[in-house]
């Protein structure tokens, strides 16, 4: 590897996160060259990237010769140990999220990263994305005063249950640990660590095994932020919305991208993560509408070559991930135990998320 020649990267995985996300966003990266996919059907691979070698075993996958960055976006009971054996060969490491199954193994990663000196990074591609980027800039502007109350939803209208993995039982599967990590994180990134966590997990659809509805509320001394997803939504409610001493803020539609990547739009392509759908602040007298910023998930696998050839900060941290798999764990046992519980977190660890949060710039 050099900083003239692109990164190698290794996919594994080309499901619905693989093909959808990570294969179309690595291609459109500059520096960066899909060439090995680690995916039982050839076939479909040979589709999309007819020149890309794929190797069939994913423990292989992660620690092929081939391959500088290995990308997982397997199922998240496998996260923990295909990172464990890229880090192990000496490759720097993205995992989709959730980052693993639980703390420890979160932990363990870490610092195996750190042993190991490589970089390893979480796919919060939700960082990137329109609404987020709006809504982190009206409240870093001041205009919403002092947030109170922060609710963040990703709610679907899909009321028949499918055959995928994600929903069916097993461990890391339910509509937490898919759609939690997004909604959890951008709090984070807002507002920091919560003091608490409360949860409340349903299943509500018909034939349903795992929980396909969440509730879950980030306690701080002062504020709430509710962070809501569920699948029997048909409409009504917004991505964001946000009370502060100034004003309220309302975020009605989603980002985009993801429709264009499942549309076949090239990251990049003339329209790509533009977000027609504005923000809308209520103040006491009067009300106004602000555009929305243009959403990019690249940024992400930008900034993580940058950081792989040494030129900029791995944009999502083992600290990040490890600070953020306390919280999601926190609101699963919260669940379970029917009471508001804190992140098991060390104070060393609570400092070092701090810093990092506070020293880091607004995504780029």
């Amino acid at each position: 590897m050099s900083e003239t020649a692109p990164l190698r990267v290794a996919l594994i995985g080309y499901g619905f996160a693989g093909k959808t996300f990570h294969a179309p966003l690595i291609a459109a990266t500059p520096g960066l060259a899909l060439n090995l996919i680690g995916s039982s059907d050839a076939a479909k691979v040979a589709v999309d990237f007819p020149r890309a070698a794929v190797v069939a075993d994913p423990l292989q996958a992660a620690t092929d010769a081939r391959a500088d960055l290995v990308v997982i976006a397997t199922p998240n009971h496998s996260h923990a140990p295909l990172a464990r054996a890229a880090l192990a060969a000496g490759k720097h490491v993205v995992v989709d999220k959730p980052f693993t199954l639980d703390l420890a193994e979160a932990r363990e990663l870490a610092a195996l990263a750190r042993r190991h000196d490589r970089v390893l990074s979480v796919f919060q591609n939700r960082r990137w994305d329109s609404d987020y980027l709006g809504v982190r800039q009206a409240i870093e502007s001041g205009r919403l005063g002092e947030v109170a109350h922060f609710e963040s939803h990703i709610d679907r209208f899909r009321p028949q249950v499918r055959e995928r993995w994600r929903e069916q039982a097993g461990p890391g599967t339910g509509v937490w640990w898919d759609l939690g990590p997004h909604l959890a994180d951008q709090a984070l990134q807002l507002f920091g660590l919560p003091e608490r966590v409360f949860a409340s997990l349903a299943t509500q659809r018909d034939g349903a095994v795992v929980a396909d509805w969440a509730h879950v509320v980030l306690e701080y001394p002062r504020r709430r932020a509710i962070l809501h997803a569920g699948m029997l939504a048909a409409g009504g409610s917004p991505r964001f919305l946000v009370h502060g001493s100034a004003g309220s803020l309302v975020k009605a539609q989603a980002d985009r991208q993801e429709a264009q990547l499942l549309a076949g739009l090239t990251p990049g392509a003339p329209g790509w993560g533009q977000d027609p759908d504005e923000l809308q602040w209520f103040g006491a007298e009067r009300s106004e509408r602000w555009p929305t910023p243009a959403g990019d998930q690249r940024r992400y696998y930008a900034q993580v070559r940058d950081a792989v050839i040494g030129r900029g900060a791995n944009p999502v941290t083992p600290v990040q991930a490890v600070a953020l798999m306390a919280v999601l764990e926190a609101a699963a046992a919260s669940a379970v135990q029917g009471r508001a519980l804190p992140p098991a977190l060390s104070e060393d660890e609570r400092a070092g998320f701090e810093r990092e949060r506070i020293s880091g710039a607004s995504p780029s």
